[in-house]
């Protein structure tokens, strides 16, 4: 049986993130659109190695960046934790940047982190993607990666959501047969025995319909006389 390994984004393009299988060539829905014409540069003045970083999301809602950091020093030494807040509410948007000291060390956090727990919360620890991934486009301007399933916009070829094999209709060996003259399907050929079936038993009913009139009329004939 045929294996299929997952695929990963190697460069950012949100009509092929926005598909299950990559082979999209129409936007499915506004956000994709809105990504397609977005022109968006990272911030110049994040500062740190983005090799060395790694993005943690789905962390819960009263989590610190104290926390992530005492959770993520296991992998190696962490220079800087910055959790993300709301520009207005100040509220944590439940995720977090953490830069360690050597690119390794995050590679060891991505590989091993993801998916433990914090704060009683299951988290997803990947590398940024927003200073290494070409192309780009954040989840505010339609892009992005993951996203849930309620909302219709979920975004593939990341490590929680890589590319599915590819969703092609083909018809089955039993299903078709290969011929000189091409391909001759043999559901085709049983639902033209069927009518040719429902043909014959129609006319027999006919026929017998008839023989049966012929009979009664004979009969009133010869009451008649």
């Amino acid at each position: 049986m045929e294996t299929f390994t997952p695929v990963f984004l190697d460069t950012y393009n949100p009509l092929k993130a926005g598909s299950i299988d990559g082979t999209d060539e129409y936007p499915h829905d506004k956000a994709i659109t809105r990504a397609l014409q977005a022109k968006f540069r990272p911030n110049k003045y994040v500062l740190g190695k983005p090799e060395c970083t790694v993005f943690i999301g789905r962390l819960g809602p009263n989590t610190t960046e104290e926390t992530v950091a005492k959770s993520m020093k296991e992998f190696g030494t962490i220079v800087n934790a910055k959790l993300v807040t709301d520009v207005v509410t100040g509220f944590s948007k439940c995720y977090c940047f953490v830069e360690y000291e050597e690119a390794y060390q995050a590679r060891s956090a991505v590989r091993n982190g993801h998916r433990m727990t914090i704060d009683d919360h299951e988290v997803l620890v990947e590398q940024e993607k927003c200073r290494l991934l070409k192309g780009w486009i954040p989840r505010r301007l339609g892009g992005g990666l993951g996203g849930k399933r309620e909302s219709g916009q979920l975004r593939f070829g990341g490590k929680d959501r890589p590319f599915r094999r590819p969703i092609i209709q083909q018809n089955t060996v039993s299903e078709v047969q290969v011929s000189s003259t091409g391909y001759s399907m043999k559901r085709h050929r049983s639902r033209s025995r069927e009518n040719n079936r429902n043909r014959s038993r129609s006319r027999e009913r006919q026929k017998h319909r008839s023989s049966e009139s012929e009979r009664h009329r004979d009969r009133g004939y010869h009451k008649r006389r």
